[in-house]
């Protein structure tokens, strides 16, 4: 028997884990699973969120594949975890339906950027930078100096900018008014029960609650109707190893901090 190229999974909802900091490993593997949702015509989709938010460019560049996977027919209902927060909240309001613990930690909603300032260290062990530049604002966020009151204005207007888009498109996502949002969204956290009050999200339950609830809206069995996983990272053989877990999400959390320097984030930063 000869099965066809384009299989429709009509009576299965696909489930997608977005788990640790949202970088753009991340927006790989998630948007190559909403490629093949798509493609398979899944009826719904279980996105399961436990983060504390990234990278601007990856949260939006996901945020929007889900908004074109719903505009297409799908129904898409988030999941959030032990932590959606930040940049997770921006995920997640993509969504037509958010469900959380009632103890789940979220919001966070709010952008931040952190450089170093090393500039005594290296005076004390004696390095010094020299600096060529075609700007004066060529080397901002220059580890060797602190930054000009120039410098802080420049930045707080990019900081500004971002968080603009963060609140109209958690209004969006919400159905609420950018007033209502601004009044939350000044980077404090909230329990699941708290962000029901606050109409952040839905209902309150665990993934299997957001499952039910999924395969409701897309007219499914609830009792019956499975999720399959698409868009997980392959596991290495490090990860067969006891304990192993601890270690490479300390070393994701490193590699993060390390690569992201400088970077606008929509990220919780406890």
């Amino acid at each position: 028997m000869i099965w066809p190229l384009r299989r429709k999974s009509r009576k299965r909802i696909a489930r997608i884990l977005i788990e640790g900091p949202i970088n753009g490993s991340t927006r790989k593997l998630v948007l190559k699973a909403l490629k093949q949702i798509e493609e398979r015509e899944y009826p719904a989709l279980l996105l399961r969120i436990d983060t504390p938010g990234g990278t601007v460019g990856d949260s939006q560049e996901i945020h929007g594949a889900l908004l074109r996977l719903r505009a297409k027919g799908c129904h898409v209902v988030a999941s959030f975890g032990n932590i959606s927060a930040s940049g997770g909240v921006y995920v997640g309001v993509a969504a037509e339906k958010i469900v959380a613990n009632s103890g789940t930690i979220t919001g966070s909603i709010g952008v931040i950027l952190r450089g170093n300032n090393l500039s005594k260290l290296l005076e004390r062990i004696g390095i010094r930078f020299e600096t060529v530049k075609s700007g004066v604002f060529k080397d901002i966020l220059s580890p060797d100096r602190a930054l000009s009151n120039e410098e802080r204005d420049l930045l707080q207007s990019l900081i500004d900018s971002s968080y603009d888009q963060f609140v109209e498109a958690v209004a969006n996502g919400r159905q609420l008014t950018n007033k209502e949002v601004r009044e939350f969204a000044d980077g404090r956290v909230f329990t699941g029960s708290q962000a029901l009050e606050l109409g952040l999200i839905d209902e309150l339950g665990d993934e299997d609650h957001a499952r039910r609830l999924a395969a409701k809206l897309a007219g499914l069995d609830e009792e019956k109707t499975r999720t399959i996983t698409l868009g997980s990272p392959k596991k290495r053989l490090m990860g067969l190893l006891p304990g192993s877990s601890f270690f490479s999400n300390m070393i994701t959390l490193i590699n993060f901090e390390l690569s992201n320097s400088g970077q606008i984030l929509w990220l919780f930063k406890p």
